[in-house]
């Protein structure tokens, strides 16, 4: 874990993959191949995860004996994909380290895309996001996205596995010669594509203010406390003026049409001191077909038309029930937990002047949606409250995986959180302002809209996906009783 934010010693899943990658080359069995990569998996999940208790014990109220069945299941789950990586890999892996090194890379890669997606998918702690700035291998980020980052990683961690076996053993120099090699083009491949403009600003400097209300979870859907809830974020609007304004994900704890009308006219005064506009996450609710529906939502006010966006990607439990688990739900006192989705493909709203891909919370975990408003959209701006997951990993994990969507889409990202993380992230990847987490504050910064693809905006995952099919088919042997020695 300590690869991954907030500490970001990336080097380090290079060491543990290759680790794991070189016990594997002793199993003598695809069951203990398994086996390996189960508990491989377990710990990284449990130890990288572990918020999901939070959610569920301290904010969703569940009895805390239950909120540890459930994270220690849920951990269960995820480690399936680990373990078939594992087992598959002893079963067909045949002899020369380069073809063992592409197998293990194409393997554990498509295992994390199958994760992804998967029952709505869960691509958190994929290995690419630890590869974020300043990693030389983010640059390979705008041309293959997270997997073909992770494909990379993976590679590299087998690759110095190779060379350090052969250290040990005695091999001469020659002999570790090209595993060396290999492992060099990589990082330096990557630190010349680091390089590369993608895209290209356009348009004026924009003037931004993020605004971080740190309301309390528990405190938050409470109606007493509602008014303080408007009061917090109009004093920050009024003492941070900028072209664009954005508030969080459900800054205002209630549906819209429940917000007093004369407050949102003031809001939208703030917004017009510039000529600017505002974005807000808020409840919608609509009647559709006799019944009542409703969307987690953002919504403009200012000196463009009045526009909304509604969340595609739900949160499974958090935000819409699976069919069969009502009973779960009933444990945990979760509001706002059964929603309806937007469309998949939304039209980027215009706002200050730019096209902006607006996406919520747990959204921007997914790049191949993200880029449904590429190339239209000028920038990115994300709408979260993590609050649910207190003074956890998981705010500083997310803004990690919001360096990788600035990556790959070649455009700014703005993240607006009610208890952090707070921040701007360049076009680089790299985080150029960040508010201290439980902080009552605004982030205030100039940034510039975008225009163009990356290639990772034109194909999406697919190179990476494909790349590593191949990569499994053309390295891994036929014959099953063959001998796997290391």
């Amino acid at each position: 874990m300590l690869a991954y934010a907030p500490l970001g010693w990336f080097p380090l899943i290079w060491l543990t993959l290759g680790g794991l990658f070189g016990l594997l080359g002793l199993a003598a069995t695809p069951r203990q191949g398994a086996c390996l990569g189960a508990a491989f998996g377990f710990g990284l999940f449990l130890a990288g995860v572990s918020w999901v208790y939070v959610s569920l014990s301290v904010f969703g109220g569940m009895p805390a004996p239950l909120a540890g069945l459930a994270t220690f299941l849920f951990c269960a789950v995820l480690t399936i994909f680990p373990t078939l990586v594992g087992g598959l890999f002893v079963r067909f892996a045949s002899a020369g380290w380069l073809r063992r090194a592409l197998l293990f890379a194409a393997l554990w890669v498509l295992a994390e895309w199958l994760r992804g997606w998967l029952f709505t998918g869960f691509p958190w702690l994929a290995v690419g996001y630890a590869q974020a700035p300043p990693s030389p291998l983010a640059g390979f980020a705008p041309v293959f996205g997270v997997y073909g980052v992770s494909l990379l990683s993976v590679l590299l961690g087998a690759l110095l596995f190779d060379v350090l076996k052969g250290r040990f053993t005695g091999q001469s120099l020659s002999t570790q010669r090209i595993p060396l090699l290999a492992v060099g083009a990589l990082l330096l491949a990557g630190g010349l594509l680091s390089e590369v403009q993608w895209t290209e600003a356009q348009g004026e400097p924009l003037s931004v203010a993020l605004l971080q209300g740190n309301v309390p979870q528990d405190m938050k859907w409470r109606p007493e406390k509602f008014t303080d809830s408007l009061r917090i974020y109009y004093r920050l609007a009024l003492e941070h003026p900028a072209q664009l304004t954005v508030l969080p994900e459900t800054a205002l704890p209630a549906f819209l049409d429940q917000v007093p009308g004369e407050y949102l006219d003031e809001l939208k005064k703030l917004a017009l001191r510039q000529q600017g506009d505002m974005l807000f996450g808020i409840a919608l609710a609509d009647a559709a077909g006799g019944q009542s529906r409703y969307a987690n939502a953002a919504v403009s006010l200012g000196a463009s038309p009045l526009q909304t966006y509604r969340k595609s990607h739900l949160v499974p439990f958090g935000e819409f029930v699976p069919a069969g688990f009502a009973w779960f739900l009933s444990m945990a006192h979760i509001p706002m937990s059964d929603f309806t989705p937007g469309e998949s493909r939304q039209a980027p709203m215009r706002l200050a002047g730019q096209l902006v891909g607006a996406n919520i919370c747990y959204e921007d975990a997914f790049g191949e949606e993200i880029i449904h408003a590429l190339p239209e959209a000028s920038l990115l701006v994300n709408l979260s409250n993590v609050a649910w997951f207190g003074d956890s990993l998981a705010p500083a994990q997310h803004l990690q995986i919001a360096q990788m969507r600035a990556l790959e889409t070649g455009r700014m990202m703005l993240r607006a959180t009610n208890t952090g993380m707070t921040a701007i992230v360049a076009v680089d990847g790299r985080v150029q302002a960040v508010l201290p987490p439980f902080t009552r504050a605004a982030l205030l910064g100039e940034v510039r809209g975008y225009a163009g693809s990356t290639p990772f905006v034109r194909w999406g995952n697919w190179p990476a996906i494909i790349l590593a099919l191949l990569l499994a088919g053309l390295t891994g042997r036929r014959n099953s009783r063959a001998a796997h020695p290391i």
